[in-house]
């Protein structure tokens, strides 16, 4: 209507109008590609190197375990810093960081070395993860969340499954030192693409949040059914990640056709995502009916690997995964995008990414503990299992865009006193 202020909300949803441009998105998509490119990248090419650098089994879990743990704890933190700063400075600050740590790793494989890289890392990618998520959350716009993030979601899958491809061929290059100066080269340059191509968006005014606003922004639908979605994905592409390769090996195949398992799922994954986007923009799915596919697709790839072990099945398996995976996740993204105020998205995106984190170390766990003691056909199923509960749980709880934001409009009302701080 002609004369009437925009809210807060619908200014930084503006570039939907028109949708950002490539030019403007392509460093986050980078970024998003950088991080998960130097979480598997450097866990792959310690289990296949470990033996030629003496680490024991206990170093080898400490520096496994060192990326994923800085990660849990400070992307929170530093998402609520980007929502009080800005994201741009927190991206670059992030990404340069990241290169520093990176260039540390090239002194040499000692195992303290190999970890203060690797903590670092953790640190930095804590810093411009979420950061990068809020950005394109808020220059996408509600409207178009969907066909955004299914691109971000696409570069960022590709670095999780090829950066273990990527790394071995590094490794056999040059070693882990090859390996750490490629990382800290990426990072350094899409650091560079953010601070010549991304605008600065403006900070917004927030209401002073009590510790119980924060618990019941914490546990509402529309942020925990989303989460667990994202978490029940992530777990089911580390476990794909692994133990596809391994199901081929023990099926005969050679190693190119195994590690080619894992292509299949990245193509599958990384060419539905932008396209799933694309649909939930246009209303042709929606997030709860789509989050509820995408997780059964995932469970019935997984039920078919436990169930008829074949090259074949091999293949369809991780085709339907990749589907899945790339459905559930860029709905996931969206419905957090489109029901969270702008002001506090980075904080929102960062508690997010927690549960990613949880689900890419818990999946193989489960899967592994398991496999250990029974079988690996139980470990797969017993995955598969939490994965249809979770589809489940998504199709019955998870609110509409416009319930979630109705309650938002409650909690948050113009009551509270704002405040940058």
């Amino acid at each position: 209507m002609p004369g009437r202020r925009k809210t807060p909300a619908e200014s930084s949803a503006s570039p939907s109008q028109t949708g950002p441009s490539a030019r403007v998105l392509a460093p986050l998509y980078a970024a998003g590609f950088t991080t998960a490119f130097g979480a598997h990248s450097i866990a792959a090419g310690l289990g296949a190197e470990s033996g030629h650098i003496g680490l024991g089994l206990l170093t080898f879990g400490v520096l496994l375990a060192l990326y994923d743990v800085a990660e849990v704890i400070l992307k929170p933190v530093f998402g609520s810093l980007s929502d009080r700063i800005g994201a741009k400075p927190v991206i670059i600050a992030g990404l340069v960081g990241f290169a520093l740590a990176s260039l540390i790793g090239t002194l040499g494989t000692a195992p303290l070395i190999i970890g203060i890289a690797r903590l670092g890392q953790g640190a930095a990618a804590s810093a411009f993860s979420p950061a990068s998520s809020a950005a394109v959350a808020r220059l996408s716009g509600p409207g178009t969340a969907g066909r955004y993030f299914g691109k971000y979601g696409s570069w960022k899958g590709l670095g999780y499954v090829l950066g273990p491809l990527l790394g071995a061929g590094l490794i056999w290059v040059g070693g882990f030192p090859a390996l750490f100066l490629a990382m800290a080269i990426i990072s350094a340059a899409a650091a560079l693409w953010v601070g010549i191509s991304m605008p600065a968006l403006p900070v917004l005014p927030r209401p002073r949040y009590t510790f119980s606003d924060l618990v019941h922004q914490s546990t509402q639908r529309s942020f925990l059914i989303p989460t667990m979605v994202l978490a029940g994905a992530t777990g089911a592409l580390g476990v794909a990640v692994g133990f596809l390769p391994l199901l081929g090996t023990t099926l005969h195949l050679p190693l190119v056709a195994s590690m080619a398992v894992v292509a299949v799922l990245a193509l599958s994954s990384t060419l539905t995502q932008p396209l799933v986007g694309r649909w939930r923009d246009q209303g042709c799915i929606s997030a709860r009916g789509g989050m509820s596919l995408g997780l059964a697709l995932i469970a019935a790839g997984i039920v078919l690997l436990a169930v008829v072990p074949q090259p074949l099945t091999l293949y369809l398996a991780a085709l339907v995964i990749g589907c899945g995976i790339g459905i559930s996740t860029p709905l996931g993204f969206a419905h957090l995008a489109s029901t969270t105020p702008p002001e506090r998205m980075g904080r929102t995106m960062g508690s997010a990414e927690i549960g990613r984190e949880v689900g890419d170390a818990a999946g193989p766990l489960i899967v592994g503990a398991i496999a250990t003691t029974v079988s690996i056909a139980a470990g797969l199923g017993t995955l598969a299992l939490l994965i249809a509960v979770t589809s489940v749980l998504s199709a019955l709880l998870l609110p509409r865009t416009s319930d979630a934001l109705s309650s938002h409009r409650e909690t948050e009302t113009p009551a509270s006193p704002k405040s940058n701080s």
